[in-house]
């Protein structure tokens, strides 16, 4: 990068780091430090929640995956709207009401002790997983820039975040997100006009887009129904309704986001708004992904876009090897261009008949062009079999620092890290508040003053700082990351929303059955993952209603069932 590049870069993340660190100064009890003294307005609720959830593997993962197999991932989303009105109808309402720190608190005084601390366990052990790889993401991006290993740079990102994170807690986190999500739009909108500014000059939007689908990379709707295809409009509705449902209803990292909105209606129209954004917002990032895809039908990819794994190839004995290779993908690149130009003039002349045939030989010339990268690929193993084979996450990146204009390059990867920063900021001050108010507080030191408390907070940070860390150095083996992450979530948060629906619901069921039929639903959920029976997003709805069907049979086996009822206030 260049020296611009850089100064935009430091002087951006300095400016969001000083700026949260400013606004949440004077948290002073652990209420302040965990929800903000629940202040914050619409708005700051809105972008909070949304920057959580739009980590740096939406803005490198995503392209990556539109640029591979197209814009199906979009359907992931459909569920969210639907999500937050159910939210704004019962779960806002129910936590304000009985003015708790975690969403698990509840399960305490509706079903036991044992409850909570069953669904805070499996919250934290995703969390703590999934957060791992959100720190991974950005250290791809100084790995890349500074072609050093992912180990030191992971050391480095981390440790940035839990600091700023242990020093302002939710406020620092929240105030900076806004700022983080203003920077985050401005940048991919520049970002898309770019790239098509850099395509040909007879390659405007619409062909551009057009080509990218004749070659089945603008599938965004699919409405067949396929349990096993892991994106369609049926998985996004109903599959991914349940776990945006769990994500947003059940998953500390978002729930404190939104009780620390300034009143019920504040936090409803933060989440109501989010709903309304981001499935554009995530169909912004795709299109971005697939334009790139286009832009390299007409100049050049790399052979692979890892180069620090590919420097490391060429620079071993197989390099002979690689040349030859890079011989043969240099020329099945120049045959494809032939075949994109035909394509370019079946679309000017609008005949049916030749952009179907076209359309055949473009598909074949990409095929040839994946067989290709993958002898690069196996070589790689061969020269070091724990070679990161997965060059999805670094190509966007890859595009960015070789194409775009200075200056626009340090916007755009400080937006990676803003993103990265922000969601890794949330994770960590959730799994703080876990630990302290459904762990520590509850069952370690049940009469500590305020400030133990908020002492235990920031060192809880710190621990889980850590140990997400420690997480993150073992991301590189897991393939797409956008991906990764929301497969974790649907092995564990279909379980804990059928936990917290049969306790707004089912209102025989008491803490005991509920308990074990989450037990054996968690199981049940693992082997038929670790089977692939069904695509991933079927596994929240499968995990949530069998939760709530296991709970009311083993209710119904126990002697003289007892009704529970909910807390008054709720």
């Amino acid at each position: 990068m260049s020296v611009i590049d850089w100064t935009v870069l430091i002087l951006t993340l300095v400016v969001i780091v000083v700026y949260g660190i400013y606004k949440s100064r004077g948290a002073q009890n652990i209420k302040g430090y965990l929800l903000g003294n629940q202040s914050l307005p619409w708005y700051h609720v809105c972008l909070s929640v949304m920057a959580t959830q739009a980590s740096a593997i939406t803005f490198l993962s995503a392209p990556g995956l539109a640029y591979s197999s197209g814009m199906s991932f979009v359907q992931f989303y459909f569920g969210v709207p639907l999500a937050m009105i159910v939210l704004c109808i019962t779960f806002v309402p129910i936590f304000h009401r009985l003015k708790v720190y975690t969403a698990y608190e509840y399960l305490e005084q509706r079903f036991d002790l044992k409850t909570r601390a069953l669904t805070a366990f499996l919250f934290l052990v995703q969390r703590g997983l999934s957060t791992g790889i959100t720190i991974y993401a950005p250290s791809i991006i100084l790995s890349t820039i500074l072609n050093i290993n992912t180990t030191y740079t992971t050391l480095f990102i981390g440790s940035l975040v839990v600091f700023y994170t242990v020093y302002g807690g939710t406020k620092a986190v929240s105030y900076t997100q806004m700022l983080q999500m203003s920077i985050i739009f401005c940048g991919l909108f520049a970002a898309g006009i770019m790239v098509v500014h850099l395509l040909p000059a007879d390659i405007g939007f619409v062909k551009a887009i057009s080509i990218a689908g004749k070659m089945g990379r603008a599938n965004a709707i699919d409405f067949t129904f396929d349990p096993n295809n892991q994106y369609t409009v049926w998985t996004g509705l109903v599959g991914g309704f349940f776990l945006q449902l769990s994500y947003f209803g059940t998953d500390q990292s978002q729930v404190g986001r939104y009780l620390s909105g300034a009143s019920i209606s504040q936090s409803r129209l933060g989440l109501l708004m989010n709903g309304l954004v981001k499935i554009p917002m995530q169909f912004l990032i795709l299109l971005i992904g697939i334009l790139v895809f286009t832009f390299y039908q007409y100049n050049k990819p790399p052979i692979f876009f890892n180069s620090f794994e590919l420097s490391k190839l060429e620079n071993s004995k197989y390099n002979p090897e690689l040349n030859k290779i890079k011989a043969d993908y240099d020329k099945a690149f120049e045959e494809k261009q032939v075949e994109v130009n035909k394509m370019n003039s079946a679309l000017d002349k609008d005949d049916r008949l030749l952009i179907d045939q076209q359309r055949k030989a473009l598909q074949l010339a990409d095929e040839k062009e994946k067989s290709i990268r993958k002898q690069a690929t196996d070589l790689m193993v061969k020269n070091d079999e724990h070679a990161n084979t997965k060059d999805n996450n670094y190509i966007f990146l890859s595009f960015v620092t070789q194409y775009l204009p200075q200056g626009l390059i340090g916007l755009l990867i400080a937006i990676i890290f803003l993103a990265s920063m922000g969601s890794t900021a949330s994770a960590l001050n959730s799994l703080a508040s876990t630990t302290v108010i459904d762990i520590y507080k509850r069952l370690i030191k049940k009469d500590g003053s305020d400030h133990e408390y908020l002492q235990a907070s920031r060192l809880a940070t710190v621990f889980w700082g850590v140990i997400c860390v420690i997480m993150a150095l073992y991301a590189s083996k897991i393939g797409n990351l956008l991906e990764a992450v929301n497969i974790l979530g649907s092995y564990i948060y279909g379980t804990i929303l059928g936990v917290f629906l049969v306790a707004f619901y089912v209102r025989h069921v008491n803490g005991r059955a509920v308990f074990f039929a989450a037990l054996a639903t968690e199981l049940v959920i693992v082997i038929i993952g670790k089977l692939d029976l069904v695509a991933y997003l079927w596994l929240n709805i499968i995990g949530c209603l069998l939760v709530v069907l296991l709970s009311v049979i083993i209710q119904s086996t126990m002697k003289k069932p007892k009704i529970v009822e909910e807390n008054n206030n709720v």
